[in-house]
């Protein structure tokens, strides 16, 4: 059984990361292809997979068309329990299935005023008390994650989960803006960062430029952060 995954620019399509990371860290087989989110092609590549209407879109060898990365994610852990892609534990299976759903519903100042962007990281962003309360946020469920069922690993339930996938574009966010946060919050940062999938996602999306730069803010920048800072 081969996937057909269908993604938008990897420098700044988050959804997209979502989708990617599902299949590739868990190791199914599939195939990308990109759909031109800026080029002025979307409506057109998107066609085909009615009623889709935002990336990523996922077809199966079948031919059934799968859009929104939570019923993505639900349907691969459904074809695939031998993946273990949700936590085995039922506590910390519950709680990530939680956290993931309001991560895909919630945390919008963050996401309005930080787009993700893989390209550098912005210095002198300042946080406006929406985003410093999505932060607060984030660091309280991480922080439970971590310490209540995250004690066998780096990610947020120890060994790599579906949820991890979800907040990749999240931990992106606060490295590209240089938003503040609490030590364990940093931690799972360069976790994510410092990934070979995630890196190789970023390196990908380097081979493109772009001008005018999607959501470019009028700040100084300065490299992305080391994946060993």
């Amino acid at each position: 059984m081969q996937y057909e995954l269908y993604i938008g620019d990897q420098s700044f399509s988050s959804w997209s990361l979502r989708g990617w990371l599902m299949l590739e860290k868990f190791d199914l087989p599939f195939q990308t292809h990109m759909v031109g989110l800026y080029g002025g092609t979307f409506k057109e590549d998107l066609a085909a997979l009615a009623p889709a209407r935002l990336v990523p879109v996922l077809r199966t060898a079948e031919g059934t068309i799968i859009g929104e990365t939570l019923a993505i994610a639900e349907e691969l852990n459904s074809r695939h329990p031998d993946r273990e892609m949700w936590p085995q534990q039922a506590n910390a299976r519950a709680f990530a299935r939680w956290i993931v759903a309001e991560m895909h519903a919630g945390f919008s100042a963050l996401r309005d005023e930080c787009p993700m962007q893989l390209l550098h990281q912005y210095q002198g962003f300042v946080v406006s008390d929406a985003v410093r309360a999505d932060l607060d946020r984030l660091e309280l469920l991480w922080g439970k994650a971590r310490n209540e069922f995250g004690q066998d690993g780096p990610w947020l339930f120890g060994r790599y989960s579906l949820a991890d996938a979800f907040f990749a574009p999240v931990a992106a966010r606060i490295a590209g803006y240089a938003l503040p946060v609490g030590d364990l919050a940093q931690s799972y940062v360069d976790t994510t960062l410092a990934d070979s999938v995630f890196c190789r996602w970023r390196a990908q999306g380097l081979t493109k430029s772009y001008d005018p730069v999607p959501y470019a803010l009028d700040l100084p920048t300065q490299a992305w952060p080391s994946p060993a800072a």
